[in-house]
Order: C-alpha cells, then sequence, then structure tokens
C-alpha cells in the first residue's frame, strides 16, 4: 500500500487538529487542546480501486514547540495543507510566512499545497474575504477550500480538501488546472478509517 505523509501547517488555534479528526474521525472533535509537538492520523482512501494511506501530521503552530522539529516534521513530506482561520487576519497574514518555511524545507510548488479557510461557520465574525483569499490562492498555485470542521454539512468539503491531495498523490497530475474545483468529479473515489494514532507512541518510519 502507497503512504503518503501530509503535513498540516498553520498558526495556532486556526483549527488544524480539528480538521484532520473530522477527517479520521468523521466526527466533530469537541474539545480541542492546543497541540504540543506533533501528532498524526492516519485514514485509508481508495482511488481508482487502489488503497492509499495518507498520513496526516498536525504540528504546533507556536514556534516554540515548532523550532527544535521543523526539519523532522517537513521531511519526506509529499503535500502541505496550509489552514487559517476566517474571523482572523492575522492567520491569513502569516499564510506568506508558513509557505516561505516550506520552501526552505525544500517543499516548492511541485508539491501538492491546498490553502484551507476555516470556522466559515462563524458568519458574523468573518474577517477575510473569499475574493480576497482566492488572489492569495492564485499567487502561490493553490487551490483554496472554505470549510469548518465543526459544522456537519461541511464533512463533503473537507472530504474533498484531503481526497483532492489523495488523487493528485496517486496520479501525479498537476492539481491546478483550469477545472481546478474538480473534486466533485472524482467518481471512483471510496474510503475507509482507520484509529487515530499519535507519533509520540510510534515508531519512527521512512516518512519521518
Amino acid at each position: 500500500m502507497k503512504i503518503f505523509k501530509i503535513i498540516v501547517v498553520g498558526d495556532s488555534n486556526v483549527g488544524k487538529t480539528s480538521l484532520t479528526y473530522r477527517f479520521c474521525e468523521g466526527k466533530c472533535l469537541e474539545t480541542a487542546e492546543a497541540t504540543i509537538g506533533v501528532d498524526f492520523r492516519e485514514r485509508i482512501v481508495t482511488v481508482d480501486n487502489e488503497d492509499i494511506k495518507l498520513q496526516l501530521w498536525d504540528t504546533a503552530g507556536q514556534e516554540r514547540f515548532r523550532k527544535s522539529m521543523i526539519q523532522h516534521y517537513y521531511r519526506n513530506a509529499h503535500a502541505v495543507v496550509i489552514v487559517y482561520d476566517v474571523t482572523k487576519m492575522s492567520s491569513f497574514d502569516s499564510i506568506p510566512g508558513w509557505v516561505e518555511e516550506c520552501e526552505k524545507n525544500n517543499l516548492y510548488n511541485d508539491i501538492p499545497r491546498i490553502l484551507v479557510g476555516n470556522k466559515c461557520d462563524c458568519t458574523e465574525n468573518y474577517a477575510v474575504n473569499t475574493n480576497i483569499a482566492q488572489r492569495l490562492a492564485d499567487k502561490y498555485d493553490m487551490p483554496l477550500f472554505e470549510t469548518s470542521a465543526h459544522e456537519d454539512s461541511e464533512c463533503d468539503n473537507i472530504e474533498a480538501i484531503f481526497l483532492t491531495l489523495a488523487h493528485k498523490l496517486k496520479s501525479q497530475k498537476p492539481l491546478m488546472s483550469p477545472s481546478c474545483n474538480s473534486a466533485k468529479r472524482q467518481q471512483h473515489i471510496t474510503l475507509k478509517r482507520e484509529n487515530t494514532i499519535n507519533s509520540n507512541n510510534q515508531e519512527e518510519s521512512c516518512f519521518c
């Protein structure tokens, strides 16, 4: 079985853990605590009759927790999800810094990258306009998804985020195209879930 390492980056409290939990466990994370160090979760998806294991690495957003493990975290990553909080402009303003950090660790735009605006259920507190976010996503050749890890109605959108990456990693076709919002047209994808795994209890693999 092919295994792909997907790292999830972004400022603290943008909902990275909630997103990975929702995708891997299929439900809302009721009480989210700040990630200290690195956790990762796994889920198996089947793309065109082939099982693929996605390892979702979720890291602390705070610099003091990340400094000693940045190289370990980025090593051999196959794709990147950059998350911001649509209600917090400062988290959106940090995106160029996260892109720069990826590139410093040899993850350039030939590595699939997706931009995700989380917490879109908080409509009354929107701070980041979708058009502005789309312009930045276009600048870095990334698809843009806006979603909520807490709303059941947004489950399909969260599925689309990671299935877009799974399809890209399986096919190695360009992620961006004139019809980049093609996640809904990916017909032959079925899903399986595996239990959450904490990296503190996991032996180091070839993806670390």
